[in-house]
Formats: structure tokens, sequence, C-alpha cells
């Protein structure tokens, strides 16, 4: 984001305006009883699609169809590569502007993202996971049919998107101050604390990592880029191998802590925001609240807001979560 972030955050928010309503903040009653924090869930699942990602995804592309080239469409198509969440917004959003849209995924990719993506009109192809090979596919594919890559990793509108997202919070609670936030690309932690921290510099920002996806929160704490060869986490929102030097040197000075969370925890935290909030997450969608439950007690006394950034989870998942004893 840059200098006139305040600016750019206003122009996200009246553009998106225009194709999503703002998300519901909503108190968490049972998580916080008996202690003195105040509670608050970021209902991101309640956009199209089921994730925070249609923000990104329909403000960078509607700002590039803004710039036509020779008095032409600019666009010819749009592609992204994801695991499924980022994919599901791009196909959306190329509906919205009557565009063809393909989507790289990994092989065998979350059966409920999948599905969601094609419905929507979106071409599909499975390539092998590795790092970086997604990226690599999309970008090829991009320069062969002069089709815009929407990578939200790097893509510098995607974060000014995001930033709408703190920008509702704390127009409708100004006493937050602390937003624990899911940490895949950081597209959304950059956004989100941006602006949070141009607002109200004092507001805490906790990032959350799954343990088998570390790279970015080892970064975070090594101050450099830190890969891994593995990501296996059934939080496929948080998967990342490779992180993005910018990326890194932006959260380091944005974000003041960032926790990992287990495979294990995160299943819990599905099934405590099921039974008690009647909330449904995916595994990085539930990561924040994974992250608050691993200690309640470094919450005491402020006004937190866990964002809830995914709804597509797989049945199987779900029913894992919920079978719990």
């Amino acid at each position: 984001m840059s200098a006139d972030s305040n600016y750019e955050v206003d122009d996200a928010r009246e553009l998106l305006r225009r194709f999503l309503r703002t998300t519901r903040l909503v108190r968490a009653e049972r998580l916080g009883r008996g202690s003195d924090t105040q509670m608050f869930l970021k209902l991101e699942t309640d956009l199209p699609t089921g994730s925070f990602k249609p923000r990104g995804a329909i403000y960078a592309l509607m700002k590039n169809l803004e710039q036509p080239k020779h008095g032409e469409r600019s666009i010819k198509g749009v592609v992204a590569a994801s695991t499924g969440n980022h994919g599901a917004a791009v196909a959306y959003a190329a509906r919205l502007a009557n565009l063809p849209a393909t989507i790289f995924l990994p092989e065998s990719p979350n059966p409920i993202k999948r599905a969601r993506i094609v419905a929507l009109g979106a071409n599909v192809k499975e390539v092998e996971w590795k790092p970086e090979s997604l990226g690599q596919a999309a970008a090829a594919f991009a320069a062969e049919n002069d089709y815009y890559f929407l990578d939200d990793a790097s893509d510098e509108l995607v974060p000014v998107a995001t930033a709408t997202i703190a920008a509702e919070i704390l127009d409708e609670l100004p006493s937050t101050d602390t937003i624990v936030v899911p940490m895949g690309d950081t597209a959304l932690i950059r956004g989100v604390a941006a602006e949070a921290k141009r607002r109200k510099p004092q507001l805490k920002i906790i990032g959350v990592q799954a343990a088998r996806a570390p790279s970015y929160a080892r970064s975070w704490q090594e101050g450099r880029v830190v890969t891994t060869e593995t990501c296996d986490t059934i939080a496929d929102g948080l998967a990342t191998y490779v992180p993005l030097e910018s990326n890194v040197r932006a959260i380091r000075e944005l974000v003041d802590d960032v926790c990992l969370v287990s495979e294990d925890e995160m299943v819990q935290a599905i099934r405590t925001l099921l039974f008690e909030e009647h909330v449904i997450a995916e595994a990085a969608g539930a990561a924040t609240t994974a992250a608050y439950l691993q200690h309640p007690s470094a919450y005491a006394g402020r006004s937190v807001v866990l964002l809830v950034t995914g709804s597509n989870i797989p049945h199987a998942l779900l029913r894992q979560a919920a079978s719990l004893r």
C-alpha cells in the first residue's frame, strides 16, 4: 500500500460496495465467557464464495479493467494459481466482468473449493504441487494467452482491498485493540495491519500460521526469507512454501506477534466455532480461534477480533471435528 493509503482504501470501499455487503462483526459470547475479554468474530464467510478473497479479486480485476489499451478492453481473460479460495474469488470476479477465467490448482485439491470454481464457470487445470509450480504454470499461461495473472501474493491492489476489513471493524467497533489474522500468502494481514495501524497505531496485530506450514512465521521471526520443503496441512489456505522478500519486510514492520497452531488445535477450533458460536469455518478460517484457545489469558482485558476467513471445509473434516469428544 502506498503513502496515500487513506485514498486507496476509500476507493476500494466505494468500488466493493457495488458488489459486496459489509460482513458481520458478531460478539463471541461463549468464547469469551468467564473472562473480561471482549471477543468478536469478523465473519468473512458472509461473502460470495465463502471467504474473504472476493475483496481482492474484484478490486484488482475491476481496477485493471479501468485501464484500456488503445481504446479497447485491456484484458482478454484472467488466470490465478490457488489452493482454492482465491481461485473461486477470481472466477467470481471474472464472471462479474464477463471474462473467461482459468484457475491452476494443486492435484487432488479441496473438493468443495474445486466444485465452487467449476460452478462459477472457470476452467480448472490441476498441476503437481511443488514450490512455485502453481504460480509458474499460471504465469506461463497468462503470457501465452494475454491474460491478467491475478497473483494475490504479489498484486499490489489485493492488500488495498483486504484493508477494507480493518476499516469495517474499526468503524463498527472503535474500541478494538487486537486483531488476530490468518497468515497465508500475507495479502490479508498486510492489508488489515496497514489500515488498522494507520487508524490506531497502538492496535496489536497477531498473525497465525499452521505449524506444518510455517514459512512466513519463521521468516517473520528471523527477518529473512525462510522456505520450507513441504506444507502438509489441513489448512490449505495457509499453505505457503516460498515467501516473497517484500512481503517478509512488510509483515516485519506491521505484525506485532506470530503464533503457530497444530492440526489438532485447528480441528478443535472448527468444533468450538460450530457448537459454541454456530459458525462453520474451514481450518484456515478457524486458525485464529485456535490461536486464542492456546492462551486465552494472553488476551485478558482486551477487545479482540478474530477473523473467520473461510467456510469451505471438506465434509470429511467437518464430520471429524463434529465427532470429537
